[in-house]
Protein backbone atom coordinates (compact mmCIF):
# COMPACT_ATOMS: atom_id res chain seq x y z
CA UNK A 1 0.00 0.00 0.00
CA UNK A 2 1.12 3.60 -0.28
CA UNK A 3 3.65 4.55 2.33
CA UNK A 4 1.36 6.31 4.71
CA UNK A 5 2.78 4.35 7.60
CA UNK A 6 0.97 6.23 10.31
CA UNK A 7 -2.43 6.30 8.74
CA UNK A 8 -4.32 3.12 9.42
CA UNK A 9 -4.35 -0.12 7.55
CA UNK A 10 -4.12 1.97 4.38
CA UNK A 11 -5.74 5.11 3.03
CA UNK A 12 -9.21 5.22 4.57
CA UNK A 13 -12.00 4.68 2.08
CA UNK A 14 -15.30 6.53 2.31
CA UNK A 15 -18.23 4.25 2.98
CA UNK A 16 -20.42 3.78 -0.05
CA UNK A 17 -24.10 2.98 0.29
CA UNK A 18 -23.78 0.28 -2.31
CA UNK A 19 -21.20 -1.67 -0.35
CA UNK A 20 -23.84 -4.12 0.82
CA UNK A 21 -24.06 -5.29 -2.78
CA UNK A 22 -20.63 -6.89 -2.40
CA UNK A 23 -20.58 -10.54 -3.42
CA UNK A 24 -21.72 -12.63 -0.49
CA UNK A 25 -20.23 -16.05 0.26
CA UNK A 26 -21.73 -18.64 -2.03
CA UNK A 27 -23.24 -21.66 -0.38
CA UNK A 28 -23.22 -20.21 3.13
CA UNK A 29 -20.94 -21.97 5.60
CA UNK A 30 -21.14 -25.35 3.99
CA UNK A 31 -18.77 -27.08 1.63
CA UNK A 32 -18.80 -27.14 -2.17
CA UNK A 33 -17.85 -24.01 -4.05
CA UNK A 34 -18.00 -21.90 -0.86
CA UNK A 35 -14.71 -23.43 0.24
CA UNK A 36 -13.04 -22.21 -2.94
CA UNK A 37 -13.95 -18.54 -2.49
CA UNK A 38 -13.72 -16.12 0.40
CA UNK A 39 -15.12 -12.65 1.13
CA UNK A 40 -13.19 -10.71 3.76
CA UNK A 41 -14.25 -7.41 5.31
CA UNK A 42 -11.43 -4.89 5.71
CA UNK A 43 -11.42 -1.34 7.09
CA UNK A 44 -9.87 0.46 4.14
CA UNK A 45 -8.55 0.16 0.62
CA UNK A 46 -5.22 1.07 -0.97
CA UNK A 47 -4.66 4.21 -3.01
CA UNK A 48 -2.75 2.17 -5.55
CA UNK A 49 -1.78 -1.41 -6.34
CA UNK A 50 1.62 -0.44 -7.76
CA UNK A 51 4.76 -1.37 -5.80
CA UNK A 52 6.45 1.55 -7.54
CA UNK A 53 4.35 3.80 -5.28
CA UNK A 54 4.72 1.62 -2.20
CA UNK A 55 2.04 -1.07 -2.44
CA UNK A 56 3.14 -4.31 -0.78
CA UNK A 57 6.60 -2.96 0.04
CA UNK A 58 6.88 -5.19 3.13
CA UNK A 59 5.86 -8.36 1.25
CA UNK A 60 2.68 -10.45 1.14
CA UNK A 61 0.97 -8.40 -1.56
CA UNK A 62 -0.43 -11.56 -3.25
CA UNK A 63 -0.36 -9.92 -6.67
CA UNK A 64 3.42 -9.65 -6.66
CA UNK A 65 6.50 -11.33 -5.26
CA UNK A 66 9.83 -9.97 -4.10
CA UNK A 67 13.24 -11.53 -4.49
CA UNK A 68 12.74 -12.78 -0.94
CA UNK A 69 9.73 -13.37 1.31
CA UNK A 70 9.20 -14.15 4.99
CA UNK A 71 7.98 -17.41 6.47
CA UNK A 72 5.64 -17.88 9.44
CA UNK A 73 8.46 -16.99 11.83
CA UNK A 74 9.45 -13.93 9.73
CA UNK A 75 12.68 -15.56 8.61
CA UNK A 76 13.73 -14.59 5.10
CA UNK A 77 13.30 -17.25 2.44
CA UNK A 78 13.76 -17.30 -1.35
CA UNK A 79 10.82 -16.20 -3.52
CA UNK A 80 11.69 -14.94 -7.01
CA UNK A 81 15.32 -15.63 -6.14
CA UNK A 82 16.58 -19.22 -6.08
CA UNK A 83 18.36 -18.70 -2.78
CA UNK A 84 19.29 -16.10 -0.21
CA UNK A 85 21.76 -13.52 -1.59
CA UNK A 86 25.49 -13.93 -1.86
CA UNK A 87 27.01 -11.13 0.23
CA UNK A 88 30.49 -9.81 -0.53
CA UNK A 89 32.84 -6.85 -0.25
CA UNK A 90 32.31 -6.57 3.51
CA UNK A 91 28.59 -6.19 3.09
CA UNK A 92 28.65 -3.82 0.12
CA UNK A 93 27.41 -6.22 -2.58
CA UNK A 94 24.36 -8.49 -2.65
CA UNK A 95 23.88 -10.85 -5.60
CA UNK A 96 20.67 -12.73 -6.37
CA UNK A 97 20.05 -15.49 -8.92
CA UNK A 98 16.48 -15.64 -10.20
CA UNK A 99 14.27 -18.70 -9.99
CA UNK A 100 13.81 -20.55 -13.30
CA UNK A 101 10.52 -20.49 -15.20
CA UNK A 102 8.76 -17.63 -13.42
CA UNK A 103 6.18 -15.80 -15.54
CA UNK A 104 4.12 -12.70 -15.01
CA UNK A 105 0.37 -13.24 -15.11
CA UNK A 106 0.34 -12.09 -18.76
CA UNK A 107 2.68 -14.94 -19.72
CA UNK A 108 5.87 -12.92 -20.18
CA UNK A 109 8.96 -14.29 -18.39
CA UNK A 110 10.53 -12.59 -15.38
CA UNK A 111 14.05 -11.31 -16.08
CA UNK A 112 16.74 -9.46 -14.20
CA UNK A 113 15.88 -6.30 -16.12
CA UNK A 114 12.46 -6.26 -14.40
CA UNK A 115 14.20 -6.24 -11.02
CA UNK A 116 16.54 -3.42 -12.07
CA UNK A 117 13.63 -1.41 -13.48
CA UNK A 118 11.61 -1.80 -10.27
CA UNK A 119 14.36 -0.61 -7.95
CA UNK A 120 15.57 2.19 -10.20
CA UNK A 121 12.03 3.54 -10.60
CA UNK A 122 11.36 3.49 -6.86
CA UNK A 123 14.66 5.32 -6.30
CA UNK A 124 13.91 7.93 -8.96
CA UNK A 125 13.03 11.21 -7.23
CA UNK A 126 10.30 11.80 -9.82
CA UNK A 127 8.42 8.76 -8.50
CA UNK A 128 5.98 9.64 -5.71
CA UNK A 129 7.15 6.96 -3.32
CA UNK A 130 7.74 8.31 0.19
CA UNK A 131 9.48 5.06 1.21
CA UNK A 132 12.49 5.93 -0.94
CA UNK A 133 14.59 6.52 2.18
CA UNK A 134 14.21 2.83 3.03
CA UNK A 135 16.42 2.03 0.02
CA UNK A 136 18.89 4.82 0.71
CA UNK A 137 21.77 2.35 1.01
CA UNK A 138 21.57 1.35 -2.67
CA UNK A 139 24.29 2.87 -4.84
CA UNK A 140 23.53 0.86 -7.97
CA UNK A 141 21.61 -2.18 -9.18
CA UNK A 142 22.53 -4.02 -12.37
CA UNK A 143 21.54 -7.10 -14.32
CA UNK A 144 24.08 -9.78 -15.12
CA UNK A 145 22.36 -11.60 -17.94
CA UNK A 146 18.69 -12.56 -17.63
CA UNK A 147 18.89 -14.38 -14.32
CA UNK A 148 21.26 -12.51 -12.01
CA UNK A 149 20.95 -9.17 -10.20
CA UNK A 150 23.68 -7.41 -8.25
CA UNK A 151 23.16 -4.58 -5.74
CA UNK A 152 26.04 -2.32 -4.77
CA UNK A 153 25.56 -0.40 -1.52
CA UNK A 154 26.92 2.98 -0.44
CA UNK A 155 27.55 1.68 3.06
CA UNK A 156 27.14 -1.63 4.90
CA UNK A 157 23.45 -1.88 5.76
CA UNK A 158 22.87 -4.85 8.04
CA UNK A 159 19.17 -5.47 7.28
CA UNK A 160 19.43 -4.92 3.51
CA UNK A 161 18.23 -8.42 2.58
CA UNK A 162 14.96 -7.64 4.36
CA UNK A 163 14.40 -4.74 1.96
CA UNK A 164 14.41 -7.12 -1.01
CA UNK A 165 10.91 -8.37 -0.25
CA UNK A 166 9.97 -5.35 -2.42
CA UNK A 167 7.56 -6.61 -5.12
CA UNK A 168 8.89 -6.79 -8.66
CA UNK A 169 6.89 -5.28 -11.54
CA UNK A 170 7.12 -6.02 -15.29
CA UNK A 171 9.17 -3.48 -17.21
CA UNK A 172 7.40 -4.41 -20.46
CA UNK A 173 4.14 -3.02 -19.00
CA UNK A 174 5.04 -0.37 -16.42
CA UNK A 175 8.10 0.86 -18.29
CA UNK A 176 5.96 2.66 -20.86
CA UNK A 177 3.90 4.52 -18.25
CA UNK A 178 4.29 7.40 -15.84
CA UNK A 179 4.65 5.56 -12.50
CA UNK A 180 2.63 8.23 -10.73
CA UNK A 181 -0.40 8.31 -13.02
CA UNK A 182 -0.24 5.24 -15.28
CA UNK A 183 -2.93 2.59 -15.56
CA UNK A 184 -0.62 0.07 -13.87
CA UNK A 185 -1.64 1.63 -10.54
CA UNK A 186 -5.12 0.13 -10.85
CA UNK A 187 -4.47 -2.66 -13.39
CA UNK A 188 -1.42 -4.44 -12.00
CA UNK A 189 0.38 -7.44 -13.48
CA UNK A 190 2.63 -9.50 -11.24
CA UNK A 191 4.05 -12.93 -10.53
CA UNK A 192 2.03 -13.58 -7.35
CA UNK A 193 -0.61 -16.20 -6.57
CA UNK A 194 -3.52 -13.88 -7.39
CA UNK A 195 -4.49 -11.38 -10.10
CA UNK A 196 -6.86 -8.45 -9.73
CA UNK A 197 -10.09 -9.14 -11.62
CA UNK A 198 -12.22 -6.17 -10.54
CA UNK A 199 -12.01 -3.05 -8.36
CA UNK A 200 -15.03 -0.95 -7.41
CA UNK A 201 -13.65 2.03 -5.50
CA UNK A 202 -14.97 2.28 -1.97
CA UNK A 203 -16.80 -1.03 -2.32
CA UNK A 204 -14.66 -4.07 -3.07
CA UNK A 205 -11.64 -5.58 -4.79
CA UNK A 206 -11.85 -9.06 -6.30
CA UNK A 207 -8.88 -11.31 -6.96
CA UNK A 208 -8.68 -14.55 -8.95
CA UNK A 209 -6.16 -17.35 -8.58
CA UNK A 210 -3.23 -16.99 -10.97
CA UNK A 211 -2.96 -20.22 -13.03
CA UNK A 212 0.62 -19.26 -13.98
CA UNK A 213 1.81 -18.88 -10.39
CA UNK A 214 5.25 -20.45 -10.01
CA UNK A 215 4.27 -21.90 -6.62
CA UNK A 216 1.25 -23.72 -8.02
CA UNK A 217 -2.30 -22.46 -8.53
CA UNK A 218 -4.04 -21.70 -5.18
CA UNK A 219 -6.98 -23.86 -4.08
CA UNK A 220 -8.94 -20.76 -3.00
CA UNK A 221 -9.95 -19.49 -6.43
CA UNK A 222 -11.60 -16.16 -5.64
CA UNK A 223 -10.87 -13.63 -2.89
CA UNK A 224 -12.99 -10.52 -2.40
CA UNK A 225 -12.02 -7.64 -0.11
CA UNK A 226 -15.16 -5.82 0.98
CA UNK A 227 -14.29 -2.25 1.97
CA UNK A 228 -16.22 -1.50 5.16
CA UNK A 229 -14.78 1.41 7.10
CA UNK A 230 -17.04 1.25 10.14
CA UNK A 231 -16.09 -1.43 12.69
CA UNK A 232 -19.66 -2.04 13.84
CA UNK A 233 -20.98 -2.41 10.30
CA UNK A 234 -18.20 -4.87 9.49
CA UNK A 235 -19.09 -6.95 12.54
CA UNK A 236 -22.80 -6.88 11.68
CA UNK A 237 -22.19 -8.04 8.13
CA UNK A 238 -19.96 -10.84 9.35
CA UNK A 239 -22.63 -12.01 11.79
CA UNK A 240 -25.31 -11.88 9.09
CA UNK A 241 -23.29 -14.20 6.83
CA UNK A 242 -22.59 -11.54 4.21
CA UNK A 243 -18.86 -11.99 4.90
CA UNK A 244 -16.72 -15.08 5.39
CA UNK A 245 -14.28 -13.19 7.56
CA UNK A 246 -13.19 -9.79 8.84
CA UNK A 247 -10.64 -7.97 10.91
CA UNK A 248 -12.37 -6.69 14.04
CA UNK A 249 -11.54 -4.67 17.14
CA UNK A 250 -10.89 -6.98 20.11
CA UNK A 251 -14.16 -6.14 21.88
CA UNK A 252 -16.23 -7.05 18.81
CA UNK A 253 -14.19 -10.15 18.03
CA UNK A 254 -14.64 -11.35 21.62
CA UNK A 255 -18.25 -12.31 20.85
CA UNK A 256 -16.99 -15.21 18.76
CA UNK A 257 -15.73 -18.42 20.38
CA UNK A 258 -13.36 -21.04 19.00
CA UNK A 259 -15.16 -23.96 20.59
CA UNK A 260 -17.08 -25.50 17.70
CA UNK A 261 -20.02 -26.31 19.99
CA UNK A 262 -20.34 -22.66 21.01
CA UNK A 263 -19.08 -20.90 17.91
CA UNK A 264 -21.20 -18.33 16.12
CA UNK A 265 -22.07 -19.77 12.69
CA UNK A 266 -18.97 -21.96 12.60
CA UNK A 267 -16.44 -19.10 12.80
CA UNK A 268 -13.02 -19.06 14.44
CA UNK A 269 -10.90 -16.24 15.79
CA UNK A 270 -7.21 -15.78 15.01
CA UNK A 271 -4.97 -13.42 16.93
CA UNK A 272 -1.79 -12.01 15.42
CA UNK A 273 0.74 -10.27 17.66
CA UNK A 274 1.92 -7.06 16.07
CA UNK A 275 4.26 -4.09 16.13
CA UNK A 276 1.20 -1.95 15.40
CA UNK A 277 1.18 0.92 17.89
CA UNK A 278 -1.31 3.63 18.68
CA UNK A 279 0.25 6.95 19.59
CA UNK A 280 -0.56 10.65 19.72
CA UNK A 281 1.54 12.86 17.46
CA UNK A 282 2.68 16.05 19.17
CA UNK A 283 3.45 18.61 16.44
CA UNK A 284 6.53 20.65 17.30
CA UNK A 285 5.12 23.72 15.52
CA UNK A 286 2.03 23.85 17.73
CA UNK A 287 2.45 26.40 20.55
CA UNK A 288 1.30 23.90 23.17
CA UNK A 289 2.51 20.49 21.95
CA UNK A 290 5.77 22.10 20.82
CA UNK A 291 6.65 22.70 24.47
CA UNK A 292 8.83 19.87 25.76
CA UNK A 293 7.35 20.11 29.26
CA UNK A 294 3.86 19.50 27.88
CA UNK A 295 5.09 16.45 25.99
CA UNK A 296 6.95 15.11 29.02
CA UNK A 297 3.93 15.62 31.26
CA UNK A 298 1.58 13.87 28.86
CA UNK A 299 4.01 10.94 28.63
CA UNK A 300 3.63 10.19 32.35
CA UNK A 301 0.01 11.32 32.72
CA UNK A 302 -1.42 8.50 30.59
CA UNK A 303 -2.50 5.14 31.95
CA UNK A 304 -1.27 2.78 29.25
CA UNK A 305 -2.12 -0.39 31.14
CA UNK A 306 -5.74 0.69 31.56
CA UNK A 307 -5.96 1.31 27.80
CA UNK A 308 -4.61 -2.16 27.05
CA UNK A 309 -6.96 -3.77 29.57
CA UNK A 310 -10.15 -1.83 28.87
CA UNK A 311 -9.98 -0.57 25.30
CA UNK A 312 -8.20 -3.60 23.86
CA UNK A 313 -9.84 -6.10 26.21
CA UNK A 314 -6.36 -7.50 26.88
CA UNK A 315 -5.60 -8.03 23.17
CA UNK A 316 -2.52 -5.83 23.27
CA UNK A 317 -0.01 -4.32 25.66
CA UNK A 318 1.27 -0.92 26.80
CA UNK A 319 3.58 0.89 24.37
CA UNK A 320 6.54 2.86 25.68
CA UNK A 321 7.97 3.58 22.25
CA UNK A 322 7.82 2.28 18.67
CA UNK A 323 9.21 -1.14 19.63
CA UNK A 324 7.09 -3.58 21.66
CA UNK A 325 8.35 -4.63 25.07
CA UNK A 326 9.03 -8.18 23.82
CA UNK A 327 11.16 -7.02 20.87
CA UNK A 328 14.84 -8.01 21.31
CA UNK A 329 15.86 -4.40 20.57
CA UNK A 330 13.55 -2.88 23.21
CA UNK A 331 15.36 -0.96 25.98
CA UNK A 332 14.00 -2.71 29.06
CA UNK A 333 14.19 0.02 31.69
CA UNK A 334 12.20 2.57 29.68
CA UNK A 335 8.84 1.20 30.87
CA UNK A 336 6.91 3.84 32.79
CA UNK A 337 3.58 3.83 34.53
CA UNK A 338 1.07 6.61 35.10
CA UNK A 339 2.44 9.24 37.51
CA UNK A 340 0.14 12.25 37.74
CA UNK A 341 2.16 13.85 40.52
CA UNK A 342 5.25 13.82 38.32
CA UNK A 343 3.27 15.24 35.41
CA UNK A 344 2.06 18.13 37.56
CA UNK A 345 5.58 18.79 38.88
CA UNK A 346 6.98 18.96 35.34
CA UNK A 347 4.35 21.51 34.34
CA UNK A 348 4.78 23.55 37.53
CA UNK A 349 8.54 23.84 37.01
CA UNK A 350 8.02 24.89 33.38
CA UNK A 351 5.69 27.72 34.35
CA UNK A 352 2.37 26.15 33.32
CA UNK A 353 0.06 27.39 36.10
CA UNK A 354 -3.39 26.01 36.85
CA UNK A 355 -6.28 28.38 36.10
CA UNK A 356 -9.64 28.65 37.81
CA UNK A 357 -11.14 26.28 35.26
CA UNK A 358 -8.48 23.67 36.01
CA UNK A 359 -6.65 24.22 32.71
CA UNK A 360 -3.07 25.37 32.88
CA UNK A 361 -1.67 28.40 31.09
CA UNK A 362 1.71 29.99 30.47
CA UNK A 363 2.37 33.52 29.19
CA UNK A 364 -1.25 33.84 28.17
CA UNK A 365 -1.31 30.54 26.27
CA UNK A 366 -3.80 27.97 27.59
CA UNK A 367 -2.67 24.33 27.63
CA UNK A 368 -5.22 23.16 25.10
CA UNK A 369 -4.98 21.49 21.69
CA UNK A 370 -7.04 19.44 19.25
CA UNK A 371 -6.53 15.68 18.91
CA UNK A 372 -8.03 14.26 15.71
CA UNK A 373 -8.87 10.62 15.05
CA UNK A 374 -10.36 8.98 11.93
CA UNK A 375 -14.13 8.63 11.83
CA UNK A 376 -15.44 5.08 12.23
CA UNK A 377 -12.32 3.76 13.98
CA UNK A 378 -13.69 2.81 17.39
CA UNK A 379 -10.32 1.73 18.79
CA UNK A 380 -8.71 5.07 17.97
CA UNK A 381 -11.72 6.96 19.26
CA UNK A 382 -11.52 5.14 22.59
CA UNK A 383 -7.77 5.82 22.81
CA UNK A 384 -8.33 9.50 22.05
CA UNK A 385 -11.04 9.87 24.71
CA UNK A 386 -8.99 8.04 27.34
CA UNK A 387 -5.96 10.17 26.49
CA UNK A 388 -7.99 13.37 26.86
CA UNK A 389 -9.35 12.17 30.20
CA UNK A 390 -5.87 11.44 31.55
CA UNK A 391 -4.48 14.74 30.25
CA UNK A 392 -7.27 16.67 31.99
CA UNK A 393 -6.12 15.28 35.34
CA UNK A 394 -2.78 17.04 34.77
CA UNK A 395 -4.44 20.30 33.70
CA UNK A 396 -4.11 19.88 29.94
CA UNK A 397 -7.27 20.32 27.85
CA UNK A 398 -7.26 17.91 24.89
CA UNK A 399 -10.20 18.27 22.51
CA UNK A 400 -10.74 14.90 20.80
CA UNK A 401 -12.47 15.29 17.44
CA UNK A 402 -13.30 12.80 14.70
CA UNK A 403 -12.71 13.61 11.04
CA UNK A 404 -12.02 12.00 7.69
CA UNK A 405 -8.42 11.66 6.57
CA UNK A 406 -9.12 14.28 3.93
CA UNK A 407 -9.71 16.72 6.79
CA UNK A 408 -6.92 15.41 9.01
CA UNK A 409 -4.06 15.37 6.48
CA UNK A 410 -3.79 19.12 5.84
CA UNK A 411 -3.88 19.78 9.60
CA UNK A 412 -1.22 17.31 10.76
CA UNK A 413 1.38 20.09 10.98
CA UNK A 414 -0.58 21.83 13.74
CA UNK A 415 -3.04 19.31 15.22
CA UNK A 416 -2.27 16.16 17.16
CA UNK A 417 -3.42 12.91 15.55
CA UNK A 418 -4.27 9.53 17.08
CA UNK A 419 -1.86 7.71 14.81
CA UNK A 420 -0.72 4.17 14.14
CA UNK A 421 2.49 2.67 12.83
CA UNK A 422 5.08 -0.03 13.32
CA UNK A 423 7.27 -2.29 11.19
CA UNK A 424 8.68 -5.76 11.70
CA UNK A 425 12.10 -7.03 10.65
CA UNK A 426 14.64 -4.55 12.01
CA UNK A 427 14.55 -1.44 14.23
CA UNK A 428 15.69 0.70 11.29
CA UNK A 429 12.48 -0.22 9.45
CA UNK A 430 10.18 1.28 12.05
CA UNK A 431 12.22 4.06 13.62
CA UNK A 432 13.93 5.94 10.80
CA UNK A 433 10.87 7.16 8.90
CA UNK A 434 9.03 7.88 12.13
CA UNK A 435 11.69 10.03 13.80
CA UNK A 436 14.36 11.29 11.41
CA UNK A 437 14.14 15.06 10.92
CA UNK A 438 15.03 14.78 7.23
CA UNK A 439 11.56 13.25 6.72
CA UNK A 440 9.63 15.78 8.80
CA UNK A 441 6.33 16.53 7.10
CA UNK A 442 7.09 14.10 4.27
CA UNK A 443 3.59 12.74 3.82
CA UNK A 444 2.87 10.38 6.70
CA UNK A 445 6.53 10.07 7.61
CA UNK A 446 7.48 11.92 10.82
CA UNK A 447 4.00 13.44 11.06
CA UNK A 448 4.77 15.57 14.11
CA UNK A 449 7.97 16.98 12.54
CA UNK A 450 10.10 15.64 15.37
CA UNK A 451 13.58 17.17 15.30
CA UNK A 452 16.21 15.84 17.67
CA UNK A 453 19.86 15.94 16.46
CA UNK A 454 20.94 13.24 18.89
CA UNK A 455 18.20 10.91 17.62
CA UNK A 456 19.12 11.69 13.99
CA UNK A 457 22.75 10.78 14.68
CA UNK A 458 21.83 7.54 16.44
CA UNK A 459 19.44 6.54 13.64
CA UNK A 460 22.18 7.06 11.06
CA UNK A 461 24.63 5.06 13.19
CA UNK A 462 22.17 2.19 13.44
CA UNK A 463 21.51 2.31 9.71
CA UNK A 464 25.14 2.48 8.57
CA UNK A 465 26.76 -0.19 10.77
CA UNK A 466 26.80 -3.96 10.73
CA UNK A 467 28.29 -4.42 14.19
CA UNK A 468 25.42 -5.52 16.43
CA UNK A 469 26.83 -3.96 19.61
CA UNK A 470 27.18 -0.58 17.88
CA UNK A 471 23.68 -0.80 16.48
CA UNK A 472 22.22 -1.90 19.80
CA UNK A 473 23.81 1.07 21.58
CA UNK A 474 22.41 3.43 18.94
CA UNK A 475 18.83 2.18 19.22
CA UNK A 476 19.13 2.11 23.00
CA UNK A 477 20.03 5.80 22.84
CA UNK A 478 17.05 6.56 20.58
CA UNK A 479 14.62 4.96 23.01
CA UNK A 480 16.11 6.73 26.03
CA UNK A 481 16.01 10.06 24.23
CA UNK A 482 12.30 9.53 23.46
CA UNK A 483 11.69 9.41 27.21
CA UNK A 484 13.51 12.72 27.75
CA UNK A 485 12.18 14.39 24.59
CA UNK A 486 8.98 12.61 23.48
CA UNK A 487 7.76 13.51 20.02
CA UNK A 488 4.78 11.19 20.44
CA UNK A 489 2.86 9.79 23.36
CA UNK A 490 3.00 6.07 22.68
CA UNK A 491 -0.04 4.31 24.13
CA UNK A 492 -0.50 0.65 23.15
CA UNK A 493 0.62 -2.09 20.81
CA UNK A 494 -2.45 -3.79 19.37
CA UNK A 495 -3.05 -7.44 18.61
CA UNK A 496 -4.78 -7.89 15.25
CA UNK A 497 -7.87 -10.04 15.64
CA UNK A 498 -9.47 -11.83 12.69
CA UNK A 499 -12.66 -13.88 12.55
CA UNK A 500 -13.13 -16.38 9.71
CA UNK A 501 -15.56 -19.11 8.72
CA UNK A 502 -14.12 -22.48 9.66
CA UNK A 503 -14.01 -23.94 6.14
CA UNK A 504 -10.27 -24.21 5.44
CA UNK A 505 -7.14 -25.90 6.75
CA UNK A 506 -3.65 -24.45 7.03
CA UNK A 507 -4.57 -21.09 8.56
CA UNK A 508 -1.89 -19.45 10.72
CA UNK A 509 -0.78 -15.91 11.57
CA UNK A 510 2.51 -14.02 11.56
CA UNK A 511 3.91 -11.29 13.77
CA UNK A 512 2.51 -8.30 11.89
CA UNK A 513 3.44 -4.71 11.10
CA UNK A 514 0.98 -1.81 11.18
CA UNK A 515 -0.20 -2.39 7.63
CA UNK A 516 -2.68 -5.25 7.39
CA UNK A 517 -5.50 -6.27 5.10
CA UNK A 518 -6.26 -9.06 2.62
CA UNK A 519 -2.67 -10.36 2.75
CA UNK A 520 -2.41 -10.27 6.53
CA UNK A 521 -3.70 -12.30 9.43
CA UNK A 522 -4.54 -15.84 8.29
CA UNK A 523 -4.47 -14.48 4.74
CA UNK A 524 -0.68 -14.10 4.74
CA UNK A 525 -0.47 -17.61 3.23
CA UNK A 526 -3.91 -17.84 1.61
CA UNK A 527 -2.32 -19.51 -1.43
CA UNK A 528 -1.63 -22.51 0.85
CA UNK A 529 -5.13 -22.85 2.30
CA UNK A 530 -6.85 -26.17 1.70
CA UNK A 531 -10.65 -26.54 1.69
CA UNK A 532 -11.98 -28.85 4.38
CA UNK A 533 -13.54 -31.95 2.89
Amino acid sequence: MTIRLIRGAAVAAAMVSGVAACSAPSGGSGGGESAYSVVIGVASEPDTLSPLLGYGKDGNSKIFDGLLARDADLKLRPALAKALPEVGDDGLTYTYTLRDGVEFSDGRPLTASDVVFTYETVLDEKTNNTARSELDAIKAVRADGDDKVAFTLKYPYAPFAGRTVLPIVPEHVAGDQDPNTGSFNTKPIGTGPYVLSAWSRGEKLTFKANPRYWGGAPKVKTVTMAIIEDDDVRATRLRSGDLDGAILPPNLAATYKNDSDESDSGKKTYVAKSYDFRAVTLPTENEVTGDRAIRQALDVAVDRQAMADKILDGAGRPAYGPLPIDDPWFTKDTERGQDLDKAKQILDRAGWKTGVDGVRAKDGQRATFVLRYPSGDKVREDHALAYASDAKKAGIDVKAESATWEVIEPRMKDDAVLAGGGSTGDPDFGLYTLLNSSLAGDGFNNMGRYDNPAVDKALDTGRRNQDEATRRAAYDMVQRELVKDPGYTFLTHIDHVYVLADRWRGLTTQLEPHEHGFASGPGWNIEDWQPKQ
